[in-house]
């Protein structure tokens, strides 16, 4: 994609007002770092406060004549339980095709604005928006619509800080539960604040209209506990986490059994099934699937990068790397992949193959770090 037809988020102005380098990603043009650097963005995001340009993600809505009507229809193509949800409560899931990949993985949220009963709120991968909007719109019954967000900007405040951070404009947001979401406003800009994230720290996402978007930055940003975060601290901050990346631990060849996301389908959806793909997820979730997501620790400092084969130790490939890079809160390399079960115990000792050389490496629970979630 020409650097011309790269589309740009209503914060864009103000990143390179703040010197960030841009780089495309997902077909928007989008800050990988500011000038402190990834490892400073990064230490400062688990310390303090740090904030998020999150609006190429697809914002969404799944409308019915009633909450129960919605919830069944989006039952049908995601494994979570959403006739379950309380209002305000979010669940985290997957997209699946029909033979059990994932297509891609989603939050869903319950509304409890007034007049909006019936709605379901949805924010999808950027680089998939196209994909599941198309899939999504065409899978519903009658009477249940889809409506993709327009004008809309989402913002992330993540770190140890940011309940403080908003506490002085919004006292409220100390009360709001982990995976929920209130009706807020913040110096007059009306917001959708979820407390929800992906860097395993304590955070809040912030929906606002595209026009608000550039005032809300800028106020959370006069505060000194808060800068500015690019896509690569968020990267190695969510790698820290454990959590899955879209196109890396997650595809359309792996099921969410595989990526270890079994947490995240709802008990009587394990059963009874009733969505898109369930027959693969039921069939491993009784005898186990084909290859399990594990954490891997590189001795020494070289890092593995995705792509890299891991083999056991008379030198059979067992697995492959689908995301690797220096941990800064870790101290030292670390990576996620996938590998064989019976090769995917903490504490097996396995080669990573960097440079045509075999490097040692141990297989290591995840997240690397604890998460620091306010449940």
């Amino acid at each position: 994609m020409s650097e011309a037809s790269l589309a740009i988020t209503p914060l864009y102005a103000e990143h390179v007002k703040l010197g960030a380098r841009m780089v495309p990603f997902a077909g928007y043009d989008m800050p990988v770092q500011y000038p402190t650097g990834i490892i400073a963005e990064h230490n400062w995001t688990r310390q303090n406060a740090g904030l998020f340009d999150v609006s190429h993600m697809g914002q969404c809505f799944i409308i019915g004549p009633d909450f129960e009507t919605t919830a069944r229809a989006m039952e049908t193509l995601v494994p979570a339980d959403l006739l379950g949800l309380a209002p305000k409560q979010q669940r985290y899931s997957q997209l699946l095709s029909e033979d059990g990949g994932t297509l891609d993985d989603l939050m869903i949220t319950r509304a409890a604005y007034k007049g909006y009963e019936g709605w379901l709120y949805v924010v999808v991968n950027a680089g998939r928006k196209d994909h599941d909007y198309a899939w999504i719109a065409s899978r519903l019954p009658n009477g249940v619509t889809f409506k993709p967000g327009e004008d809309m900007a989402l913002l992330a405040l993540q770190g140890p800080k940011a309940e403080a951070v908003l506490a002085k404009h919004v006292p409220a947001i100390r009360d709001l539960d982990f995976m929920f979401y209130e009706s807020l406003t913040i110096d007059g800009i009306a917001a959708h604040v979820s407390r929800s994230g992906y860097t395993g720290e304590d955070g809040f996402e912030l929906s606002v209209a595209a026009r608000d978007a550039v005032r809300l930055w800028n106020l959370l940003l006069a505060d000194t506990d808060v800068k500015p975060i690019g896509l690569g601290a968020r990267d190695s901050l969510r790698l820290e986490a454990g959590l899955c990346l879209y196109g890396h631990e997650l595809d359309e060849a792996t099921s969410p059994v595989e990526a270890g996301l079994v947490w995240s389908i709802g008990k009587r959806r394990r059963s009874d099934g009733g969505f898109i793909g369930a027959a693969r997820v039921q069939k491993e979730l009784r005898e186990g699937p084909a290859k399990k997501r594990v954490g891997i620790r590189p001795e020494g400092r070289a890092p593995a990068r995705e792509g890299t084969l891991i083999t056991d130790q008379s030198g059979r490939q067992i697995g492959i790397v689908t995301s690797g890079g220096f941990g800064p809160s870790v101290g030292g390399p670390i990576a996620m992949g996938y590998v064989e079960p019976k090769s995917s115990a903490p504490g097996t000792i396995v080669n990573l193959i960097v440079r045509d050389r075999p490097l040692a490496a141990a297989i290591v629970p995840l997240p690397f770090i604890p998460n620091h979630f306010k449940r």
